[in-house]
């Protein structure tokens, strides 16, 4: 039996966006309860250390380095920009006293949620596209016949494969806003 769009693809995207989110929280909690909230801010460096290394599979796309399996470093860098997000949330704290830090959270929210969007609507549209070119091609259309009939299908997976578009520059604003806040901690500490 075929599991729904819902259940295969949305529930997926929101549970572990809601489970880096509760987890986040739980950290924060227990650095609260046993009075360890300086913990919190070196939790920002380790998270930020592991988001940039996640971008080795970023390297690797474009041709900067050579070796490790492209799917591999993605697989890594989803899981290594997860856990360094959650780190960086809780370093991130409920503190109401400075804009560019939340500015930067948001757009690491919104980073990782356009991440997920990716992964799992695409992930979606092209199994979408291929089972439907199997039950064109079993009903005894031709593979040609069939990618004709599915034109339009093909190329609305092409302009998704595209949310990198979108995906990009918010990563590139997360960075230049943690940067920005980097720059004024140093300036301003004492």
């Amino acid at each position: 039996m075929k599991q729904s769009v819902f259940s295969k693809y949305l529930l997926p995207f929101f549970q572990w966006y809601a489970l880096m989110i509760l987890i986040a929280i739980v950290i924060d909690y227990f650095l609260h309860r046993l009075q360890l909230l300086s913990v919190g801010r070196y939790l920002g460096y380790v998270g930020t250390i592991i988001v940039i290394i996640s971008f080795v599979y970023s390297l690797r796309k474009r041709k900067l380095i050579k070796s490790g399996s492209p799917k591999k470093l993605l697989e890594l860098h989803e899981y290594l920009a997860w856990i360094g997000s959650i780190l960086i949330i809780v370093h991130a704290g409920i503190h109401f006293n400075a804009i560019l830090p939340w500015l930067a959270l948001l757009m690491l929210l919104i980073a990782v949620a356009t991440g997920l969007i990716g992964k799992f609507l695409l992930q979606k549209a092209n199994d979408n596209l291929k089972d439907k070119k199997q039950d064109l091609i079993v009903k005894g259309l031709s593979k040609e016949e069939a990618g004709s009939q599915l034109f339009l299908d093909s190329v609305t997976v092409d302009l998704m494969k595209k949310w990198r578009t979108v995906h990009l520059p918010i990563t590139l604003i997360l960075g230049i806003l943690v940067l920005l806040h980097i720059i004024t901690i140093v300036m301003y500490s004492k």
